[in-house]
Order: structure tokens, then C-alpha cells, then sequence
């Protein structure tokens, strides 16, 4: 393992730590709910859901994460503003955490940023994402919203890897006029947490470990991913059982954690049964690995609960 030369952030959203020398903090786990085709949700547009069900799921990874030590965000998906408003009104009752707020349709996005404003809950908001897709609008939104944490997603369609990810945070390289990171700052983006994005199998996956790697030591700001994406998508994967899955979305998350992985987005909620008590072996196992490198792993750390 290793120790990186730049001083590395700690962002604090609602008192869940990012960042960090590897070793230093436990990884930060993010559980999607009402997600695409999440069999909970009765009506996407309009967030009608099962609550018991969706309460059950959210109370477990808070257990989860109570038992590991490894920290928790809730990631809430919607298809509508009207069902975003349900799902906060429902999130703010039983989760006590920070929260992501995300939708694949910009204009319910901006408006979850003016909503969480609204209901008094932006300081625990992490907003999914500011990317290269974001438009005047969208950040126009987030600029007036109190908003202070987001992701910034890196993927650059037209030089896909690891440099063209770093020019298009860093300068916008061939496709912005300005770069992610300071258009964030323009928007009033303080606590920044960098993602990749997650290609397929085939097409660049693994870019996203050395993309960490890289990304940390040149930026110093918590760098993730949503690799369980590269692995749900892979087709040979998909007409294997449900244990081979789980094994092999595991093992991904191990690898970006082993790849100086700050946080990571593990796609449904449902996976916290495994990806939990994975993420708490390999945090262990870093923090034993750079014992001698004077990285000391912080209060409620896995290797504390766990060992």
C-alpha cells in the first residue's frame, strides 16, 4: 500500500467523512432505493411505494453500517419531482444520515435541489451530479439552491480514460470552456466528490481503479465510483446465479476500496448484506497495510469494531 504525497481532504457532509489517506477513514457506502425497476415502487412518476418494505431495507443498512463502522448514505432515485417529494418525506422519518439526491431527467434534478432547499434538508444533500451534461439551467438551479455537496462526475465521452477524465475536471479539456471542479466552485459546490464513471467490461472498466489513484494524488479531493454498473452490465454475468453475481459485484467493490477508493455507490440498497461486511474487510486490511507509514485509522474504524 501507500501513502499519497499531497494532503489529502476530508469532506464532512452531515458528519459522514470522505476522504483521506487510504487507511484513514472507512469507505463511505451509498445504498440506491426507488431505483429503475426497484420492485418496491408501485408507481415511478407518481412515488407510490411499499413503505414497509422500503423502511425495512433503509433501517438494515443502518445496521449495517452501525455494526461495521463503515458509514452510510442513503441514494434516492426518481423519475419525478411528485415522487421525489414522497421519497424525502419518507427518507427524513426513518434515516438520519446524508442523503444523494438523483434522477436520469435534468429538470426533476434541479428541482430536487430547489425542493431540498425548500424542506430545510441541503445540508445533508450530496447532488448526483454535476457532469458534463449539465446545462446553464441545471446550474443555475444549484447555484440558487443551498446546496453545498455533489458529486462531479468525470466521464469524458471524447477521450474516455483516465487523462481525458482529468482535463475535463481540471480544464474542460476539449469539450467545456471552463472545468468541472471550478464550474462546481461557480455554483457554489464546496464538499466535492469525484466519480469516473463506471464503462462496461471490455470498454474501459478498469480505468476507474488507476483513475483513483491518479485523481487523489494529483487533486487530493475523495474519489469513488459506481463500478457495480460495470459489472451489472457485463453480459456473460448475467446467465450466471445469483450467488456468482454477488460474488463478483463483491469483489469489484473490494478493488476500487484496494484502488484508494474513498466511497462507493453499490447500486441497490438490497446489496448491503454483502457489500458491507466486504467493504469492513478491506478497510481492515489497508489500515493493517500502511500501519507503518503513520496512518493511524480513525474513531469507529471496522479494524476497532471488527478486530
Amino acid at each position: 500500500m501507500f501513502r499519497f504525497k499531497r494532503e489529502q481532504s476530508v469532506v464532512n457532509v452531515a458528519g459522514v467523512k470522505f476522504g483521506g489517506q487510504p487507511g484513514e477513514l472507512a469507505t463511505v457506502l451509498c445504498g440506491t432505493i426507488f431505483y429503475q425497476g426497484h420492485r418496491i415502487v408501485d408507481d415511478e412518476e407518481k412515488g407510490i411505494f411499499k413503505r414497509e418494505a422500503a423502511e425495512a431495507l433503509v433501517c438494515r443498512q443502518a445496521e449495517l453500517s452501525e455494526e461495521t463502522g463503515c458509514p452510510a448514505v442513503l441514494h434516492i432515485y426518481a423519475r419525478s419531482i411528485q415522487a421525489l417529494q414522497k421519497y424525502l418525506d419518507f427518507a427524513e422519518q426513518v434515516w438520519t444520515g446524508p442523503i444523494i439526491i438523483d434522477s436520469a431527467d435534468p429538470l426533476t434534478r434541479a428541482a430536487g435541489a430547489g425542493l431540498v432547499t425548500e424542506l430545510g434538508y441541503a445540508d445533508k444533500t450530496i447532488y448526483n451530479s454535476i457532469s458534463l451534461s449539465t446545462d446553464a439551467a441545471e446550474g443555475r438551479a444549484i447555484m440558487d439552491s443551498e446546496i453545498d455537496s455533489s458529486i462531479i462526475l468525470a466521464y469524458n465521452p471524447s477521450e474516455p480514460g483516465v487523462d481525458g477524465a482529468l482535463k475535463l475536471l481540471e480544464s474542460g479539456g476539449n469539450v467545456l470552456e471552463k472545468g468541472l471542479i471550478p464550474l462546481a466552485r461557480d455554483y457554489g459546490i464546496v464538499n466535492m466528490l469525484i466519480d469516473p464513471g463506471a464503462l462496461p467490461l471490455g470498454s474501459g472498466a478498469g480505468a476507474i481503479l488507476r483513475f483513483s489513484v491518479v485523481a487523489k494524488a494529483r487533486l487530493g479531493l475523495p474519489v469513488g465510483s459506481v463500478i457495480h454498473n460495470a459489472i451489472s452490465s457485463w453480459p456473460w454475468l448475467r446467465e450466471r446465479g445469483a450467488a456468482i453475481r454477488k460474488c463478483c459485484d463483491a469483489a469489484a467493490g473490494s478493488l476500487q476500496l484496494l484502488a484508494a477508493g474513498d466511497f462507493l455507490l453499490y447500486g441497490p440498497i438490497e446489496n448491503a448484506e454483502f457489500i458491507f461486511p466486504v467493504a469492513a474487510l478491506s478497510d481492515i486490511l489497508v489500515a493493517e497495510a500502511v500501519a507503518d507509514l503513520d496512518i493511524f485509522p480513525g474513531a469507529g474504524h471496522p479494524l476497532h469494531r471488527l478486530v
